[in-house]
């Protein structure tokens, strides 16, 4: 098995050799997946390449300061017109996770897998995976640079962006002291540091605020206290006009409560299909949990998607966590 300097070689030799590539990450895209989308875009400007920038599902509202955030095509809203032979896929912990852009592969396209999540199966031809690393902007940050290009603060506030918004403001585990010494050089270079985290992590919608509120009125907890879980359904997001970036963080309140080892909260996506997003307080790998109903992530930080109704769900999800527990 080759090493992670050897992948970030191997890496920069495909981008050097190759040419009009379509770049992806994972539905519904998070901070880590649109400033990685728009990282890669970056780099494949400066390296005067083709590319096209595509999601399943639009770009958070917030991050619209982001380089070029608006050429990110929302495959929601928007058909794409031809199939591309060569796809860089960031933050995408299995190939399902592309979602709808996979109809825009060709059958033999070649595929770079550039990702951090541990239950990642090394689905491209070339794999730079880091499953350590606080974000895959961490190994951009890396790969950029192997490129030795100069960068501007347009690169640099995308890098910080991922690092900012997958350590929850530099507060969870995976934050390194290499995360920290990249952060430094990125202040140097001139991002705005308070800035982005009052953007990304302080300021709240109505809708947000709407849907919180909604969610919280659902709270149960498990009659040990180690498991709390909220949920919504279709109707509170209607009601509350949310979009699905109103719904991030909310699953870190019923794992904040203490004494609780597993927050978790089911988003009711249609009669009959749920997604789970589950948090551990450390005891307890959701990663694994998640693998087990067919999804993945992080060992405190993952989700999956389970067709079923809620009514069936949440006891499913419920029993496996205790067994875990």
């Amino acid at each position: 098995m080759q090493s992670y300097e050897q992948s970030l070689q191997q890496t920069r030799e495909f981008l050097l050799e190759h040419d009009d590539y379509l770049v992806v990450s994972h539905v519904q895209p998070d901070g880590d997946a649109v400033s990685s989308t728009l990282a890669v875009g970056w780099l494949l400007s400066c390296l005067g390449k083709k590319y096209s920038m595509l999601n399943e599902g639009p770009i958070p509202k917030r991050m619209e300061y982001l380089w070029h955030a608006d050429e990110i095509i929302n495959l929601s809203a928007s058909e794409q017109a031809r199939k591309y032979s060569n796809v860089i896929c960031v933050d995408c912990a299995d190939f399902q996770r592309v979602g709808q852009t996979q109809r825009y592969f060709a059958d033999d396209a070649l595929i770079v897998n550039i990702d951090h999540h541990p239950t990642n199966n090394g689905y491209g031809l070339v794999n730079l995976i880091k499953p350590d690393a606080a974000a895959t902007a961490e190994i951009l940050f890396d790969l950029l640079k192997v490129f030795g290009i100069e960068w501007d603060i347009h690169i640099a506030t995308a890098i910080y962006t991922g690092l900012l918004t997958d350590t929850g403001g530099f507060r969870y585990a995976n934050t390194s002291p290499k995360v920290m010494a990249a952060v430094s050089e990125l202040l140097v270079l001139g991002v705005k540091g308070p800035e982005l985290a009052e953007t990304l992590l302080e300021e709240m919608t109505l809708a947000q605020v709407k849907v919180l509120n909604r969610a919280l009125n659902t709270l149960q907890l498990s009659p040990e206290g180690d498991i709390a879980w909220v949920h919504v359904t279709p109707q509170d997001m209607l009601d509350c006009d949310a979009a699905n970036e109103d719904l991030e963080g909310i699953v870190n309140y019923p794992r904040n409560i203490r004494g609780v080892e597993v927050g978790i909260l089911f988003k009711v996506i249609h009669e009959q299909a749920v997604k789970v997003s589950l948090r551990s307080a450390g005891k307890v790998d959701v990663a694994a949990l998640a693998q087990t109903f067919g999804g993945g992530g992080h060992t405190r930080a993952a989700g999956a998607r389970i067709e079923a109704t809620l009514e069936q769900v949440i006891p499913l999800v419920l029993e496996e966590v205790k067994r875990h527990l």
